[in-house]
């Protein structure tokens, strides 16, 4: 920690020796200061540290122990979190020095700050066969300064539970817990765990079909983690990059397209309904996503070559024997235009020669019955609870339907850090 290091609050405890305190307070000159201190000790607060303190904090305060750690840790983690909270204090915001305070009092320090803490600190002897300690002069006294932050090891164990939340599809929550680490980790740290948290932002915006603040969620992320495996990265980062470099093609292929109808959307959907169904097991969603995505492919391909938009249907585009069911059941009441319903849809591209349109027919017996499962099931329009081999059939039916290989659609990158 360098000497012009902001620090915003600092936990200390106090020990037989106030030197090494007032020392430790006039270095990192906080803006809060919390003493951890025993009753026998208290006064020494008010008549040896405070008077030698350079620049009092904004606020202080402090938390009177026992010397047993139950007894001490129970106070701190009851006292504690208030202090902070009222101070207004986010993770990373602590510093902590327990150099000096007995084992018992140092552990429970440790273990109940740790929320907050990115760095602890301390005063001790000088290591005067090195030479290398950075060296504080009080007096007559001379002190090594040491520091570290614990959480530019632990962050390792923390990022792959990010991670898993990542490859489980919990974009949001694993976005939220790469921030917090970003906050308690080192300086030098920080940019990777912005990157990786701006990657789950961004897929978490794809999730909800928010393609352009995807796209550039997910390219701000893409610069700066390849800048940070420049520097050798975590293990995993260069299959990540390269999943993330394939659905940026894909998503600028969506946001670039200036057409009313994209089959990049029809794909995203195709897949969106694959992990609703094989990841996340929600079964009545995935099918609702399998209905809606093979309207996107009917809409598709009724729009490029034939100019028909099933949600404004110019009835002399139709061909003749659906002109007048189009006509009769298919008019809206409020606006007068005509929509067309998503087998309907496929009947117009079967009259009008699209293979799509005549592979549906033909298989219409067989498709009858998925067809139906998912228009009954709860978020379709019944009451029924769908079951997993449905979705499957259902699916593969699709696939063939659309005559779709699975390279044409968008597969989210497994995060192993």
């Amino acid at each position: 920690m360098s000497r012009d290091y902001r620090t915003k609050a600092l936990l200390i405890a106090v020990s037989e020796d106030p030197v090494s305190v007032q020392a430790c307070i006039n270095r990192l000159i906080p803006e809060f200061l919390c003493f951890v201190v025993s009753e026998s000790r208290k006064a020494s607060i008010e008549a040896d540290i405070q008077p030698a303190i350079s620049k009092m904090p904004q606020r202080w305060d402090w938390i009177l122990v026992e010397e047993s750690f139950t007894a001490v840790h129970h106070t701190l983690t009851k006292s504690l979190p208030d202090i902070l909270k009222t101070w207004g204090l986010q993770p990373g915001e602590l510093v902590v020095d327990f150099s000096r305070a007995t084992p018992a009092i140092a552990a429970a320090m440790a273990l109940a700050s740790r929320p907050w803490t990115s760095q602890v600190v301390g005063l001790t002897t000088p290591e005067s066969d090195t030479g290398k300690s950075d060296v504080v002069v009080v007096g007559d006294r001379t002190f090594a300064w040491q520091e570290g932050n614990p959480w530019n090891e632990e962050a390792v164990q923390a990022r792959q539970e990010a991670a898993l939340l990542f490859n489980q599809g919990a974009f949001s929550p694993a976005a939220k817990r790469f921030r917090r680490i970003e906050s308690l980790v080192g300086g030098s740290l920080k940019p990777l765990y912005h990157a990786l948290a701006d990657m789950a932002d961004g897929y978490a915006a794809w999730e909800g079909f928010k393609y352009r603040d995807a796209w550039d969620k997910l390219k701000t992320a893409l610069k700066a983690l390849e800048l940070a495996s420049v520097w050798g990265g975590p293990p995993g980062m260069s299959s990540l990059l390269a999943g993330v470099k394939q659905n940026l093609k894909f998503l600028e292929n969506i946001v670039m397209n200036p057409d009313d109808v994209k089959l990049p959307v029809a794909h995203d959907l195709l897949a969106h309904a694959k992990r609703r169904g094989e990841r996340d097991q929600h079964i009545d969603s995935a099918l609702q996503l399998l209905l809606r995505a093979l309207e996107a492919y009917a809409q598709y391909h009724l729009w490029k070559p034939y100019r028909i938009k099933s949600w404004d249907v110019q009835v002399e585009q139709l061909p003749q024997d659906l002109q007048e069911p189009c006509r009769a059941c298919y008019a809206d009441d409020v606006d007068g235009k005509f929509h067309l319903p998503l087998q309907a849809q496929f009947r117009a591209l079967a009259g009008l020669g699209h293979p799509m349109g005549q592979t549906f027919v033909n298989e219409w017996t067989r498709i009858k019955t998925l067809w139906d499962a998912a228009h009954q099931s709860v978020l379709g329009h019944g009451f029924q609870t769908t079951k997993a081999d449905r979705f499957h059939q259902f699916y593969a039916a699709a696939i063939k339907l659309t005559n779709v290989t699975e390279p044409n659609l968008p597969a989210f990158p497994k995060m192993t850090l």
